[in-house]
């Protein structure tokens, strides 16, 4: 589709004004709303001028302004607006140079395909990821100088079971019990089946929808994988159909990564593969159906997974979820069908099409841009090296004793140790320039600056719990 088609487009559905998306350093989604009178096919070469100093992680006041250009292959209908909209998302370019802005997160992923490119491998990576959420029904939180603390609340939790509901109906998901009960303990499957409907009314394709395994309304929708900038853009879609169809019912919903103590937190496994001229390049003849560049690409992303955690698990809340000895993939191993693994091999199917690998530490707290391209690079660099990803553990990790645990290493266990990784390990990243230095360096100092020391100087209320009479 080009600027003439989406002119027609907008005309055909009666569309009253264009709303402009573009999607931070950190994940998540801007916009600005215009009238059709100000568009026209210049917008697609000339874009629409903005504020870059107001977004995180961006411009510095002095040389605020920036521009976002429409790309028109993007074109959809807002599902949400009470007002005909059309929705385009655009790439942000330095109005002085005209060169594609480098901590823009779409411009990351679109030069992570062209390096793919580049080097022969493949020509298209292609992604699915899973991410998980949760829906309830009432959220409160506070923070301040003498007081914090947060309230979840949800009509199906476990923790309602005695609540005076009038009458209470005793339907309620125990804690780890949620992978996929029926109605009327799956109590949001009309909200789900609707966010389905939805993303299929803006082109995302969906394979199912579920209960997750979690008490409190966790949920999972499947896409069909995508290359790796149209998955980044329908993952945005993604979160913003399910937030407002949660909220058109008046619940929230939030994906952020560990919200219960107590309960499994939300991960976003991602499955991926390289293809080249239309040709699966994963499937072999090795170690279960694998082909040798497969096992190298794996290989690449177990020897730089604590560094790409710093992107694909990017909170210091995704490490309340990555904690040893419980059911989180923290061990750095790969396996066929063991889900206790965190590269894992799906065993679905025979077909040469269906092989690829499952990545399983990532969260969806993580900006979908960056976290693919950095697991594709990582990857990368494990077909250009030919690491060897070592021998396949296909025993349950979480049986296995002390002595054989030392042998696995494991994922980082905090942010800032993540981010300390990719301090020490980002050269791989700088390939083809798709991360810059500068990416790396405003990235981890921002996150140090407003996470992880902003976190370090407030006490915890469990603390209190623990001390206070000490």
């Amino acid at each position: 589709m080009d600027g003439k088609q989406v002119l027609k487009l907008a005309k055909d559905k009666k569309a009253v004004c264009v709303d402009v998306r573009f999607c931070d350093f950190f994940g998540s989604w801007q916009h600005f709303t215009v009238p059709m009178t100000e568009m026209s096919e210049d917008v697609f070469s000339e874009g629409f001028g903005f504020d870059g100093s107001s977004i995180r992680g961006w411009q510095a006041i002095n040389a605020s302004d920036m521009l976002v250009v429409p790309d028109p292959t993007t074109a959809v209908m807002d599902p949400f607006t009470q007002h005909p909209t059309l929705v385009l998302v655009g790439n942000i370019i330095d109005p002085i140079t005209k060169e594609e802005y480098s901590r823009d997160p779409r411009n990351i992923a679109m030069k992570a395909e062209a390096y793919l490119k580049s080097t022969g491998i493949g020509d298209t990576a292609y992604f699915g990821p899973e991410p998980e959420f949760f829906v309830f029904d009432d959220v409160r939180y506070d923070c301040n100088e003498h007081s914090a603390y947060y309230l979840l609340d949800s009509n199906e939790a476990i923790w309602n079971s005695g609540r005076d509901e009038e009458p209470n109906l005793g339907y309620k998901i125990r804690h780890k019990e949620g992978y996929v009960p029926c109605p009327p303990s799956d109590a949001q499957q009309d909200i789900r089946q609707e966010m389905v409907l939805t993303m299929e009314q803006v082109g995302i394709q969906i394979e199912r929808q579920h209960h997750e395994v979690a008490t409190a309304g966790q949920a999972e929708i499947d896409m069909r994988f995508d290359s790796l900038v149209k998955m980044g853009d329908k993952l945005n879609w993604y979160k913003y159909i399910v937030k407002n169809v949660a909220r058109r019912h008046g619940m929230t919903a939030t994906f952020m990564p560990k919200p219960i103590f107590g309960d499994n937190g939300s991960g976003m496994h991602c499955h991926q593969s390289i293809w080249k001229s239309s040709k699966p390049l994963f499937a072999g003849k090795g170690y279960a159906g694998m082909s040798d560049m497969a096992m190298h690409y794996i290989a690449g992303i177990l020897k730089h997974a604590t560094a790409i955690a710093a992107f694909t698990n990017p909170t210091n809340n995704s490490y309340r979820r990555l904690v040893p000895g419980f059911e989180a993939p923290v061990n750095l191993a790969y396996s066929s069908r063991n889900r206790s693994a965190s590269v894992r091999i799906p065993m679905y199917s025979e077909s040469p099409k269906a092989k690829r690998i499952e990545v399983r530490f990532p969260d969806p707290s993580a900006n979908g841009y960056l976290a693919f391209s950095a697991m594709l690079m990582a990857g990368l660099d494990g077909i250009q090296n030919k690491l060897d990803p070592g021998d396949p553990l296909d025993k349950n990790i979480y049986s296995l004793t002390p002595e054989e645990l030392a042998h696995v290493p494991s994922m980082p266990g905090s942010l800032e140790e993540a981010l300390g990784a990719l301090q020490d390990d980002h050269e791989f990243l700088l390939k083809g320039d798709v991360f810059t230095k500068d990416v790396i360096d405003t990235w981890i100092e921002y996150k140090m600056e407003n996470e992880i020391s902003a976190q370090r100087l407030r006490p915890h209320p469990y603390e209190f719990f623990l001390y206070y009479d000490c």
